[in-house]
């Protein structure tokens, strides 16, 4: 599953809320790079994510900062902690991230992972 996190092909597949498309991204997790990722949503113009990678333990660990370019007012960098942990013959993944700076900024970042996972789940047992 770290994999699906860190791989640059494999992150584009299932990265953002559906209809959402990576244009492009520059993504090589190791500790102290930056990133950056084009969104494109389905209707409007491409954003960009960026953020530097604070930690990158394979297979159990990745945390990153979480900027949006442009930057929503209410806006402040995040940081994104994930955790992996085989139980059997599937992966426990744990996100923490935060803090935010009002609730509905909590809720875009919420709804987008619950997405993004979703899309993630999809890809990883072939499902379309």
């Amino acid at each position: 599953m770290f994999e699906f996190f860190t791989d640059p092909d494999r992150l584009a597949k299932w990265w953002g809320p559906r209809g959402f498309s990576i244009p492009s991204l520059d993504f090589a997790p190791r500790v102290s790079a930056t990133y950056r990722i084009e969104m494109q949503p389905p209707d409007g113009d491409s954003f960009h994510l960026k953020g530097r990678f604070h930690d990158v333990d394979p297979p159990s660990r990745l945390a990153f900062s979480f900027n949006w370019d442009p930057a929503d007012p209410d806006d402040v960098e995040t940081l994104a902690e994930l955790s992996f942990r085989a139980i059997d013959d599937s992966t426990e993944l744990v996100l923490t991230q935060g803090a935010f700076k009002t609730d509905e900024r909590l809720a875009l970042h919420r709804d987008g992972w619950a997405e993004s996972f979703e899309k993630l789940d999809e890809l990883v047992h072939q499902r379309p």
